[in-house]
């Protein structure tokens, strides 16, 4: 097992729980008379913004806690797990540097701020600390040897950067509303919409539910904390009725997707890469692809973007609706004075300053750099940082010549994403497992481009045939050969 695998196994489920433990929420849940479903419930904005905060959770960090929080009974997250569990499994030497292989296994929010303030925080968000070359005596300019995390990146003398230097003068937090104003209280349906506790609201669910018989149905006060909310995240990703599956404890056996629609979308390229598909000549069925190492950094760059993230590149129509719903609900609200201005991070968000890859196929924006000046205390010696108007200090990245993954190098990617290196005996042995014959294998090149790069995430996210789902329009031109 190698160093990161290592640190996976902490004690994160029950110190995270310890430490939320007295964490509670109430809502008032609408349940029909046969006690099957749960039409709506009452929450408050704590809740609310709970809730909306699964938007800032980066797919690769959301495999991680629910791992985590479930360890061997952690559900498959569509092709994203298996991505996961494939890049987790690579050797560094795959990577340019140690630090941006953790980097995408444990992505950071760019939401630190807003769900540190939070009342549940579920993505297990960290203050932000700095880290200077361990050497005391290092004769290179403190303000261009900067690190964001701890022993990922060098000093310009060759030391690691492990010693933390603080920051003073930390701008305070605003008023305390979150996604949501306080005084608030809100509706959620079903399936996740979210809406202000109004008239307009209740009969914007009504009319959603179709005709419905209000006779006999029960309002149930229920007291959730930090398990029932990582249900609830759960549920949300693979339930068509997350609320009732958390509220009346419905039991779902969970299987991983398997429809997809394609959508054509407007999002535009920086890039366009090729991907050589080898698939069965007499049937067409997806075997694996022969990727060059900008393909894999392409799909590895799913696990740093958040579920927001994909909502604003999808145009808010992915395959999760619940995600959808909780999405529309922070754009298109019936009402924005019960939102606070932290929605529009929400529906618009940015990756993590350091994260951006030059080669990704997406136009995403990156957070700007820290702005920080370096202090030494003259009758001390006492090193600090403090926060500037300015970019004086240079922040280290852990990347690695502006991208994850090495290269050139080629590697094999199943059709749920998992990565290996490619050889010819992984070749030869994927035949064999599916008893094919070299003579009825056939090699099809690709072009992949912003639309064949959309609805390769859209398939990820609820299928584990994320690449034959995505690439079905490209594969299914290509003539059936007879046998």
């Amino acid at each position: 097992m190698n160093q990161l695998n290592l640190k996976f196994s902490s004690l994160f489920p029950t110190e995270m729980f310890g430490f939320f433990k007295d964490v509670k929420f109430s809502l008032k849940a609408l349940i029909n008379k046969q006690k099957t479903k749960v039409l709506f419930a009452e929450i408050d904005s704590d809740l609310a913004d709970v809730l909306f905060s699964f938007l800032t959770l980066p797919l690769g960090k959301i495999v991680r806690i629910l791992k985590k929080h479930y360890g061997d009974k952690a559900l498959v997250f569509g092709s994203i797990t298996t991505l996961y569990d494939g890049l987790s499994n690579l050797e560094s030497s795959h990577f340019w540097t140690e630090g941006g292989k953790q980097m995408l296994l444990d992505p950071t929010s760019s939401f630190i701020d807003e769900c540190r303030r939070l009342k549940l925080d579920i993505g297990d968000n960290q203050p932000i600390k700095y880290y200077t070359c361990e050497n005391l005596n290092c004769s290179y300019h403190r303000t261009s040897n900067l690190g964001m995390y701890y022993d990922t990146v060098r000093c310009d003398c060759g030391k690691q950067l492990k010693k933390e230097i603080p920051v003073r003068n930390v701008p305070k937090a605003d008023d305390g509303e979150v996604f949501t104003i306080k005084t608030a209280t809100f509706l959620i349906s079903d399936d996740l919409q979210i809406l202000p506790n109004v008239t307009a609201s209740i009969k914007q669910i009504i009319s959603d539910l179709g005709h419905m018989d209000i006779d006999g149905t029960e309002l149930r006060n229920v007291s959730i904390g930090f398990n029932e909310i990582m249900d609830l995240l759960k549920h949300s990703l693979l339930s068509p009725t997350p609320l009732s599956n958390l509220v009346l404890n419905k039991q779902i056996s969970y299987k991983p997707g398997t429809s997809f629609n394609r959508i054509w979308n407007k999002a535009t390229i920086n890039y366009i890469t090729t991907l050589k598909v080898i698939l069965q000549k007499s049937t067409k069925k997806f075997l694996f692809a022969e990727a060059e190492d900008d393909f894999v950094e392409f799909i590895s760059s799913f696990l740093i973007i958040s579920l927001g993230g994909v909502e604003h590149l999808l145009g808010a129509n992915t395959s999760l609706k619940n995600i959808d719903n909780l999405y529309r609900s922070a754009a298109f609200p019936i009402d924005g004075k019960y939102l606070s201005q932290g929605r529009y991070r929400l529906i618009w968000p940015n990756i993590p300053y350091g994260y951006l890859s030059k080669n990704g196929l997406f136009s995403l924006t990156e957070e700007g750099a820290p702005k920080l000046c370096y202090c030494k205390a003259s009758s001390t010696n006492e090193e600090y940082l403090y926060c500037s108007k300015k970019l004086i200090c240079d922040i280290k990245c852990p990347r690695g010549q502006f991208n994850y993954i090495k290269g050139p190098r080629k590697y094999m990617v199943k059709d749920d994403l998992t990565v290996t290196p490619l050889c010819l005996t992984s070749y030869i042995n994927t035949l064999n497992e599916q008893k094919i014959s070299l003579s009825d294998v056939d090699e099809l090149e690709l072009k992949i481009g912003s639309q064949e790069a959309s609805s390769i995430l859209k398939a990820s996210l609820s299928s584990t045939f994320a690449l034959s789902m995505g690439l079905n329009h490209l594969i299914m031109k290509q003539p059936k050969q007879e046998k």
